[in-house]
Protein backbone atom coordinates (compact mmCIF):
# COMPACT_ATOMS: atom_id res chain seq x y z
CA UNK A 1 0.00 0.00 0.00
CA UNK A 2 1.78 3.04 -1.03
CA UNK A 3 1.41 5.94 1.30
CA UNK A 4 -0.07 9.69 0.32
CA UNK A 5 1.57 12.26 -0.50
CA UNK A 6 1.52 14.80 2.29
CA UNK A 7 0.52 18.55 2.13
CA UNK A 8 3.38 21.32 2.13
CA UNK A 9 1.02 22.34 5.84
CA UNK A 10 1.03 18.37 6.35
CA UNK A 11 4.39 18.37 6.08
CA UNK A 12 5.19 21.57 7.97
CA UNK A 13 3.06 20.24 10.75
CA UNK A 14 4.78 16.48 11.13
CA UNK A 15 8.22 18.69 10.76
CA UNK A 16 7.44 20.88 13.74
CA UNK A 17 5.74 17.84 15.46
CA UNK A 18 9.25 15.90 15.60
CA UNK A 19 11.14 19.20 16.42
CA UNK A 20 9.02 19.19 19.85
CA UNK A 21 9.58 15.66 20.01
CA UNK A 22 13.07 15.86 19.38
CA UNK A 23 13.79 18.91 22.40
CA UNK A 24 11.38 17.66 24.67
CA UNK A 25 13.77 13.98 24.83
CA UNK A 26 16.93 16.28 25.08
CA UNK A 27 15.52 18.29 27.78
CA UNK A 28 14.17 14.88 29.81
CA UNK A 29 17.93 13.55 28.89
CA UNK A 30 19.78 17.08 29.80
CA UNK A 31 18.04 17.21 33.09
CA UNK A 32 18.39 13.46 34.15
CA UNK A 33 22.31 13.59 33.88
CA UNK A 34 22.58 16.17 35.58
CA UNK A 35 19.91 15.02 38.66
CA UNK A 36 17.46 17.47 38.29
CA UNK A 37 14.86 14.65 37.35
CA UNK A 38 15.11 11.46 38.87
CA UNK A 39 14.25 7.72 37.45
CA UNK A 40 10.83 7.78 39.08
CA UNK A 41 10.45 11.55 37.03
CA UNK A 42 10.90 10.34 34.17
CA UNK A 43 8.58 7.44 33.90
CA UNK A 44 5.80 9.54 35.45
CA UNK A 45 6.32 12.17 32.31
CA UNK A 46 6.83 8.95 29.69
CA UNK A 47 3.27 8.54 31.23
CA UNK A 48 1.40 11.76 29.63
CA UNK A 49 4.12 12.63 26.81
CA UNK A 50 4.61 10.00 24.27
CA UNK A 51 7.83 11.60 23.36
CA UNK A 52 9.67 10.78 26.52
CA UNK A 53 7.87 7.61 26.33
CA UNK A 54 9.61 6.99 22.82
CA UNK A 55 13.18 7.50 24.32
CA UNK A 56 15.43 4.68 24.21
CA UNK A 57 16.70 3.33 27.76
CA UNK A 58 20.08 3.29 26.83
CA UNK A 59 19.98 7.08 25.58
CA UNK A 60 19.24 8.00 29.21
CA UNK A 61 21.62 5.66 30.77
CA UNK A 62 24.28 7.64 28.48
CA UNK A 63 23.20 10.80 29.65
CA UNK A 64 24.32 10.26 32.80
CA UNK A 65 27.85 11.94 33.64
CA UNK A 66 30.34 8.78 33.27
CA UNK A 67 28.18 6.54 31.55
CA UNK A 68 28.84 5.95 27.88
CA UNK A 69 27.46 3.33 25.40
CA UNK A 70 29.79 0.43 26.61
CA UNK A 71 28.69 0.78 30.50
CA UNK A 72 25.31 1.56 29.57
CA UNK A 73 24.85 -1.33 27.37
CA UNK A 74 26.41 -4.01 29.99
CA UNK A 75 23.75 -2.52 32.68
CA UNK A 76 21.14 -3.14 30.48
CA UNK A 77 22.53 -6.37 29.80
CA UNK A 78 23.04 -7.33 33.29
CA UNK A 79 19.32 -6.39 34.35
CA UNK A 80 17.71 -8.39 30.84
CA UNK A 81 17.01 -5.11 29.59
CA UNK A 82 17.03 -4.90 25.96
CA UNK A 83 19.10 -2.25 24.14
CA UNK A 84 16.47 -1.09 22.00
CA UNK A 85 13.69 -1.12 24.45
CA UNK A 86 12.19 2.43 24.73
CA UNK A 87 10.99 4.06 28.18
CA UNK A 88 7.60 3.73 27.85
CA UNK A 89 7.93 0.00 26.78
CA UNK A 90 9.38 -1.20 30.50
CA UNK A 91 7.83 -4.07 32.17
CA UNK A 92 7.11 -3.58 35.53
CA UNK A 93 9.98 -5.71 36.72
CA UNK A 94 12.47 -3.57 34.39
CA UNK A 95 11.34 -0.68 35.55
CA UNK A 96 11.74 -1.73 39.28
CA UNK A 97 15.41 -3.23 38.62
CA UNK A 98 16.57 0.00 36.69
CA UNK A 99 15.67 2.38 39.52
CA UNK A 100 16.95 -0.24 42.40
CA UNK A 101 20.34 0.20 40.39
CA UNK A 102 20.38 3.97 39.49
CA UNK A 103 18.89 4.51 43.04
CA UNK A 104 22.61 2.34 44.55
CA UNK A 105 24.70 2.49 41.74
Amino acid sequence: MALRELSKEERDTARQKALAARLERASVKEEFGAGRLSFEDVLSRAETSEAVARLRTVELLEALPGVGKVTAAKTLESLGISESRRIGGLGIKQRAALGEHLRHG
